[in-house]
């Protein structure tokens, strides 16, 4: 099932849905006025939307008249994790790093703001210092769909509602700075994540996905264009660490809670940092290239969909490099 969260424009109303087609059957008419974490609660919810949409009493919507919203508006917590050895190992090289051993050891993440996600086709403004040298991730993210505390990776599969493309945009310069300090990463990457543009249900992947020892990776490719131009492609069956395992990591002593979002981590070459790096490391007069304003950002994923947004710049003219002491 595709599962999305939508406002029709006419009405503005935050409404949801499952996309079948070009049509989306509102499940609001079904379930009355809840959420998608929501409905992820409820028993057997595949199989009573599935009565639905077969139902005379269906309300339908085309997907022409709706806006799309974030499929998890307000989610409990975000997560983001560094699930692929080649994003880590080119971006240490490229700065001249080793590769370290704790990596094969254990998976890792970071928590970031929850309360920043932007939907497809959102406009999203930044600020002023956010442009210094302003960056893509191309991810996929889970939501988690049934809370647990202490979840062991073979038992992780069944915590998942489903999958989402994730565009962590980040400002590399914040971050540059404010990760010498040994914290964060923090201002550099809490003002706009994309999620969407819907949620895919496990069911709808396992054609794609391979069983290993400790949980499943999807063959799903993967690419990143901007201004229609093709600048990132990998695949999502190059993660290292496998969702299960991240789960695993993440649940120990803590519950998750249905609606947290855990992301991927950045594919190989899917950021301009890393292109960058490699492209400055092989010539070092090469340009390096970053988003501007104005810029379209797409991002594709094999069986997830897509989402774009369009890049602005605020008024405001507030600087926090500026106020550095």
């Amino acid at each position: 099932m595709k599962l999305l969260s939508y406002k029709i424009k006419e009405t503005q109303t935050h409404q949801i849905g499952v996309l079948k087609g070009e049509k989306i059957y509102n499940l609001n008419y079904l379930f009355g006025d809840i959420n998608l974490i929501e409905v992820f609660q409820i028993d057997n919810f595949k199989n009573k939307i599935n009565c639905y949409i077969n139902s005379e009493n269906a309300i339908t919507h085309s997907i022409k008249n709706i806006i799309f919203l974030p499929p998890i508006p307000n989610p409990n917590s975000f997560r983001d994790a560094y699930a692929f050895k080649e994003h880590v190992e080119t971006c240490r090289k490229n700065r001249g790093a080793k590769m370290i051993s704790e990596f094969e050891r254990f998976p890792v993440f970071y928590f970031s703001n929850h309360n920043s996600m932007y939907a497809h086709n959102e406009n999203i403004e930044l600020m002023p210092d956010h442009f210094n040298c302003l960056d893509y991730e191309l991810e996929i993210a889970i939501i988690i769909g049934v809370g647990g505390k202490n979840i062991l990776s073979k038992d992780a599969e069944n915590h998942i509602a489903g999958f989402c493309i994730l565009n962590d945009i980040s400002a590399r310069t914040l971050q540059m700075e404010e990760m010498k300090l040994n914290l964060g990463p923090a201002k550099g990457k809490d003002f706009a994540n994309v999620i969407g543009p819907y949620i895919v249900t496990p069911e709808e992947l396992e054609e794609k996905a391979h069983n290993t020892e400790f949980g499943k990776k999807y063959n799903l490719k993967m690419q990143c264009y901007v201004n229609g131009k093709l600048l990132s492609e990998g695949n999502a069956k190059s993660m290292h660490w496998t969702f299960a395992e991240i789960i695993e990591r993440a649940s120990y002593g803590v519950d998750l809670f249905p609606g947290d979002i855990i992301g991927s981590g950045t594919v190989g070459t899917g950021c301009l940092l890393e292109i960058n790096g490699t492209n400055k490391r092989n010539d070092s007069n090469y340009n390096e290239k970053w988003l501007k304003e104005g810029d379209e950002i797409t991002m594709k994923v094999e069986m997830l969909g897509s989402i774009s947004n369009k890049i602005s710049k605020s008024k405001n003219k507030h600087s926090i490099l500026k106020l550095k002491k």
